[in-house]
């Protein structure tokens, strides 16, 4: 029977698609709870047919040669895929696999909690509450910034961002949208929404939430200079990928009165912050929750699951991003 390494415990759904397709003594799944070292990654992958890492598994050639020859496929736990070096995998013909499709409400649900949060200052006033310092209802206290009717910009209108978009008219808020090309007219009218350059974007968004993928363009699309160009009643959210914001000029930013305030659930260097971040109360700070769902979660581990049972099936697994090693 095939070997599968797991890198992190992931939901009985998918781990139950994997022993019951090759039982569980081919299965071995890291046994604890945390991020796995390098020593210990490096390790876990030797002799095994299969590796399903997690977003914070960096997988490169040291990796990948490390497996050796008879690994046939990397089924990433997430969406995206920047963990992986898939050209080194592609060298080495191992097929790279994804699970896109199914965290584009979830996420986009998350991405409203925070502009929610910030702009009520709902951490704020949580702390104050929890800390017994709440004296009471006062007309001058905690005053945040309204939501409904205000100005949405959207960084990067794939499905996730869209998803934003139609939550956005429920709110009667106007969308500006900046992508790598204008979405269809229908669907424009149909979301409220108006393409726009990348100035306006910033100096007209009241509430500006990224949703575009790491690429080397995109890291550190957001910094002084796009800082200092907003307004300074606005809110930066970010639940796509860390680096696209430079959280040094954002910590400068929060502090200083540049923007408003921030709502995070990525960050940089994962899950270590800026140090600055942690003492910055216009900030809500989550902990990488975007797909964190008991139904999302669950699908994205099927999904793992059955790019690795077909695969090892001799079959065409259904989410590679690198198809060309199937030829």
């Amino acid at each position: 029977m095939p070997r599968v390494f797991v890198a992190r415990q992931i939901p009985d759904a998918g781990l139950k698609l994997l022993y019951d397709a090759f039982g569980r003594d081919s299965i071995v799944v890291f046994p604890e709870d945390r991020i796995i070292s390098r020593a210990e990654l490096i390790a876990g992958v030797k002799g095994v047919d299969a590796v399903l890492p997690i977003l914070t598994d960096k997988i490169d050639g040291e990796v990948l040669d490390a497996a050796g020859s008879q690994l046939r496929i990397v089924a990433n736990f997430a969406v995206g895929y920047n963990n992986i070096d898939v050209p080194a995998a592609t060298a080495r013909k191992v097929p790279i696999t994804n699970t896109p499709g199914v965290l584009t409400d979830t996420t986009a649900d998350l991405t409203f909690a925070l502009i929610l949060s910030v702009a009520r200052r709902m951490g704020e006033g949580e702390r104050m509450v929890r800390a017994r310092q709440w004296p009471g209802w006062g007309p001058m206290q905690l005053m945040g910034s309204d939501v409904f009717g205000k100005t949405l910009g959207i960084f990067g209108m794939g499905r996730i961002g869209q998803a934003v978009a139609k939550r956005a008219t429920g709110f009667d808020m106007k969308v500006l949208y900046t992508n790598r090309k204008p979405l269809d007219t229908a669907l424009e009218k149909q979301l409220n929404a108006r393409y726009v350059d990348k100035a306006t974007l910033l100096a007209e968004s009241d509430y500006l939430s990224i949703h575009c993928p790491l690429m080397p363009e995109t890291t550190h699309a957001f910094g002084a200079p796009e800082f200092s160009t907003m307004k300074k009643s606005s809110y930066l959210i970010n639940t796509s990928r860390g680096p696209v914001v430079d959280e040094s000029a954002l910590v400068k930013a929060l502090k200083h009165g540049d923007i408003a305030g921030a709502g995070l659930d990525v960050y940089e260097h994962e899950p270590t912050l800026h140090e600055g971040l942690y003492d910055c109360e216009n900030a809500v700070i989550a902990p990488h929750l975007g797909s964190a769902t008991l139904e999302t979660r669950g699908k994205m581990a099927s999904i793992a699951a059955t790019n690795i049972i077909a695969r090892l099936r001799g079959e065409r697994p259904p989410n590679c991003v690198n198809p060309e090693v199937l030829d």
